[in-house]
């Protein structure tokens, strides 16, 4: 935001000693840093799937099912999946399709309206990864517990001992709650940083509307 800053000082300026930035030039400027900005949540988003997709090929469950003798789970696994994917996509779809809006957009009010748009649009895909993080966590951990033989002196344990079921569950709440700090921080990191530059763009373009 640097040579927007200096874009402001000089368009400020009453001294006839600098040429004077118009408005359309700043405009254009932040038009200019906002498509920049939602290309990266684009790209990143991008990433972020094929990060996913190369994580659940190398770590698999499904030799672990037929192991356990449960490969029927495999099926209901897939389509988890498949839906998880299929909702990734979509909003994928969506950063791109907002992408090349604020690319065409001539208008400043038009430009504040993606802005926000784009700014939701991220929120709702952080809150779905996360609630996505959280669901899988109890799948998995169901799974473990329910199918495997091991678990079995655990499971006759925790049923016959209230204080082993309050450690179990108080155990999986934690882990869970670990996974999930651990993802939001990451979200927070990488998208955070881009929403708040693009909300400082509106900001800005909220100033030049008045």
């Amino acid at each position: 935001m640097k040579e927007l800053d200096l874009l402001k000082k000089d368009w400020q300026k009453s001294d006839n000693s600098f040429e004077q930035v118009s408005e359309i030039e700043i405009y254009k400027m932040i038009h200019k840093k906002s498509s920049s900005i939602v290309k990266w949540i684009f790209i990143i988003s991008i990433i972020e799937v094929l990060l996913w997709t190369s994580l659940n090929v190398c770590f698999s469950s499904d030799d672990y099912l037929k192991k356990m003798n449960h490969e029927e789970i495999i099926l209901y696994l897939d389509i988890f999946n498949y839906f998880s994917y299929g909702v990734m996509l979509v909003f994928i779809y969506f950063f791109y399709k907002n992408y090349v809006t604020i690319s065409a957009t001539v208008s400043t009010k038009q430009l504040m309206k993606d802005i926000l748009k784009t700014r939701k649009t991220v929120q709702y895909y952080v809150w779905y990864n996360l609630g996505m993080i959280v669901l899988s966590s109890i799948i998995a951990f169901y799974i473990t517990f329910a199918y495997n033989p091991e678990m079995n002196v655990l499971k006759d344990k925790i049923t016959t001992n209230g204080k082993a079921m309050a450690i179990t569950i108080g155990f999986l709440i934690l882990t869970t709650l670990v996974f999930f700090g651990a993802f939001w921080l990451f979200y927070r990191v990488v998208y955070g940083i881009l929403l708040r530059r693009l909300y400082a763009n509106y900001k800005e373009l909220k100033k030049i509307d008045l």
